[in-house]
């Protein structure tokens, strides 16, 4: 195998496919990434088993010519020298050239390194997927979706389910849910589906899978296609595939979770709460103690106060916009309320209480396609 190839694009797809590398993994073959050379382009992969990735740079892209290719073929270089290696090579072109024994020399400028190649052939093959069953997604939109749910997954392993997101296409829309038994974030948002009937309902993706997802969507594509198996996801974008596994299991029925009525309905500057339950939790830095009690005063306002014995206490007001319902008082932890208030993207939010040892719903005010529920804590 002999090409050169651009050094900037090179790189950007190196650290897209690293992504899926695990220094913990068990087979030796996937600590490395694989490179494949041909007349179309060069095509990088890394996989942990879990997610793969595969990266495609076009021999030419407009007018400009990103690989230079004389002898089509193929390597796997350890990723964790490799990756660094490409980011600090002088010039703007790299050459890469596998002789005897799989020995492969980077070359650019004045500057050559020969490092000790692994056999291709014994890297694993990427899943087959069949696309008929295959929606699509504004790439914003997905990224809109993964940032304002994958935050409240479980990142403890007793219950393996929890750690995922849970999906589900129904008449178009998607209802995408995560939850760790004390909040629970819900996202929906309406889909383009190549087939009229594609429905599914128990698809639940890894956490760590969509994080991962959301560092690489480049600023190329509008739209991401997504093909979902028995026991896979592929997202794929122009020289982009994306394949996760999916979680076993089945997924708590959390629609039953989620009040249908409420006794008290309190609606607030989102900016406003975000800042006062933030200084509340001041006086906790250690995050052991992250409650914050609420309660009603005068003129329908909340009195903020989180108290932490061995330092202090902090209260503060603050003023509701409207106000319905029952005198309110309550305990949470605050931790929770501010990651729900950083992804919400609305001015004013709306909260439903159904009491004060039941859980209770937080709304953007102006739109419905999302909602945080939370559990309050037991104070006494």
């Amino acid at each position: 195998m002999k090409f050169s190839i651009q050094r900037d694009r090179f790189v950007q797809s190196v650290q897209n496919v690293s992504k899926a590398i695990s220094s913990r993994t068990t087979i030796p073959i996937l600590t490395g990434i694989k490179i494949e050379a041909s007349h179309d382009g060069v095509t990088l992969t890394g996989s942990d088993s879990d997610i793969s990735i595969e990266s495609f740079i076009p021999t030419e892209e407009g007018d400009h010519q990103l690989v230079d290719l004389e002898i089509e073929g193929s390597i796997v270089l350890q990723a964790r020298f490799f990756a660094d290696i490409v980011k600090k090579l002088p010039e703007d072109t790299v050459e890469i050239m596998v002789g005897d024994q799989l020995v492969t020399q980077l070359k650019s400028g004045s500057s050559v390194f020969n490092l000790n190649g692994l056999d291709p052939e014994e890297y694993p093959r990427l899943p087959e997927i069949e696309e008929e069953n295959s929606f699509k997604l504004p790439k914003d939109l997905l990224k809109s979706i993964i940032r304002q749910t994958a935050f409240a997954v479980s990142t403890v392993e007793t219950r393996p389910i929890l750690t995922g997101i849970h999906w589900s296409l129904e008449k178009g829309q998607l209802t995408c849910t995560a939850t760790d038994s004390h909040r629970l974030a819900m996202r929906q948002a309406e889909v383009e589906t190549n087939t009229i009937d594609l429905e599914f309902s128990n698809v639940v993706i890894p956490g760590k899978s969509l994080n991962e997802l959301n560092k690489i969507i480049d600023d190329t594509d509008d739209w991401i296609d997504i093909i979902v198996t028995d026991n896979q996801i592929l997202f794929k974008s122009t020289h982009l595939l994306f394949f996760s596994r999916l979680l076993e299991g089945n997924y708590p029925a959390t629609k039953n979770m989620i009040p249908t009525h409420s006794k008290t309905t309190v609606k607030l500057t989102a900016k406003k709460l975000l800042d006062a339950i933030e200084r509340a939790l001041l006086l906790s830095k250690e995050g052991k103690n992250n409650v914050v009690n609420v309660k009603t005063i005068e003129n329908n306002q909340l009195e903020i106060t989180s108290v932490t014995p061995e330092v202090g206490k902090v209260t503060e007001d603050v003023e509701s916009l409207e106000y319905t319902g029952e005198e309110l008082r309550i305990s949470f932890n605050g931790k929770n309320i501010i990651d729900a208030l950083k992804v919400i993207e609305s001015t004013e939010v709306s909260i439903d209480f159904t009491g004060a040892m039941s859980p209770f719903v937080m709304r953007p005010a102006e739109r419905d396609h999302m909602l945080h529920l939370f559990s309050p804590v037991r104070t006494y």
